[in-house]
C-alpha cells in the first residue's frame, strides 16, 4: 500500500529529525595513547642491534641525538666498536651502555633486554638490525648456509621481536619494533638467494607480530635498505665480482649506475632517518609495514 505524507507535516518534521541524527551518528573520539615519549621527555630507551658499525651504529647515533638512551649490541667479536659507538653517544649527552650478545642465542637476547631495563630504565623501542649475508650460487649451497642465515636473520629477528614484545607487555604501556628487511625482501637478487629468502621472512613476521601487537598498543614495522656504502656490500661487491669478472668496486658502481633511480649509492645516514621517523610519534599510525629506502629500485 502507497502513503503519502503530506508536505507541511514532513517539513514540520525535519528539524525533530536531523536533530535526533546529529546526536545518533556522532563519531566516537579515540585518543591516541603510545609509547613514544615526546622529545622534551628524557626517559626514553631502546636497544639497537648489531649497532657496533654500519647502518646499526648509524641508527643508534641518530636515536641519540633523538633523545633515547642506547643498549648498543653486536656480537663479542665486535665488543671493541660497541664500546667506540658508546663513547659516541656519550659524547652527544645521552647514556649508553655496550651489551655484547648473538641475537640468534634467546637467552642472550633475554639477558641483553633485562640489562637495558636495569640500566637505563623501561624499554620503549627494540631495533632488531643485526644481519649477515652470503654471496654464493644458489645451488651450491649447503645446509649449514642456509641454517646459519635464518639462524640470524630469522630467529635471530624473532628473538628480539618475542623478547621485547614481553618486556613492553609488562611494562604496559605500549612501544615500538622494528627489524631490519632488504630490498631482497621484495624481490630476490642473484647469489643472494638465502639472504633474500631470510629477508622475505622478516616481512611475513613483522606483519604477523604487528597483528599480533596492536591490541598492546605496540607497533612493528621494518626499513628495507638498498645498496649502501657498509662493510656487507663490500663483501657482496667483491663475491660477486669474482663470479662475474668485474674488479673490486665496479659490481656496486655498475648497480648503483643502472639500478638506483636517484644515481647514487646510499649512506647509512639515508636508512638512519627513516628509522628515527619509525621510532618517533610521527609513526604511531603505521604498523606492520616494510618501508624501501633504496633510491628508486624496487618501487611498491
Amino acid at each position: 500500500m502507497l502513503f503519502r505524507v503530506p508536505a507541511r507535516t514532513a517539513w514540520q518534521a525535519a528539524p525533530k529529525l536531523t536533530q535526533l541524527s546529529r546526536v545518533t551518528t556522532r563519531a566516537p573520539q579515540w585518543v591516541r595513547r603510545y609509547a613514544t615519549p615526546s622529545m622534551e621527555q628524557q626517559d626514553r630507551t631502546a636497544i639497537v642491534t648489531g649497532s657496533s658499525r654500519g647502518i646499526g651504529k648509524a641508527i643508534a647515533l641518530r636515536l641519540a641525538r633523538d633523545g633515547y638512551d642506547i643498549c648498543v649490541n653486536d656480537v663479542q667479536a665486535n665488543q671493541a666498536g660497541c664500546e667506540e659507538v658508546v663513547k659516541e653517544i656519550k659524547g652527544i649527552g645521552r647514556n649508553a651502555f655496550p651489551f655484547t650478545a648473538d641475537v640468534s642465542n634467546r637467552q642472550e637476547v633475554q639477558k641483553m633486554v633485562e640489562a637495558s631495563v636495569n640500566e637505563l630504565g623501561p624499554l620503549n623501542t627494540m631495533v632488531a638490525n643485526a644481519g649477515i649475508a652470503q654471496v654464493k650460487p644458489l645451488l651450491d649451497l649447503t645446509e649449514e648456509d642456509m641454517k646459519r642465515m635464518f639462524e640470524v636473520n630469522v630467529y635471530g629477528l624473532y628473538n628480539c621481536y618475542s623478547t621485547a614484545a614481553k618486556q613492553l607487555i609488562k611494562q604496559g604501556n605500549g612501544g615500538k619494533i622494528l627489524g631490519a628487511a632488504s630490498i631482497v625482501a621484495f624481490k630476490a637478487f642473484p647469489f643472494l638467494a638465502h639472504y633474500s629468502a631470510s629477508k622475505w621472512a622478516v616481512r611475513g613476521l613483522t606483519q604477523a607480530f604487528a597483528m599480533d601487537l596492536a591490541t598492546h598498543k605496540i607497533t612493528v614495522n621494518a626499513y628495507a635498505p638498498g645498496i649502501v656504502g657498509t662493510a656487507m656490500w663490500d663483501l657482496i661487491d667483491e663475491e660477486v665480482g669474482k663470479m662475474t669478472g668485474h674488479k673490486k668496486g665496479e659490481t656496486i658502481k655498475k648497480y648503483s649506475g643502472e639500478l638506483i633511480a636517484l644515481g647514487r649509492t646510499s649512506v647509512p645516514e639515508d636508512v638512519s632517518s627513516t628509522v628515527s621517523f619509525l621510532c618517533s610519534p610521527d609513526s604511531d599510525y603505521m604498523t606492520g609495514q616494510t618501508i624501501v629506502i633504496d633510491g628508486g629500485i624496487v618501487f611498491t
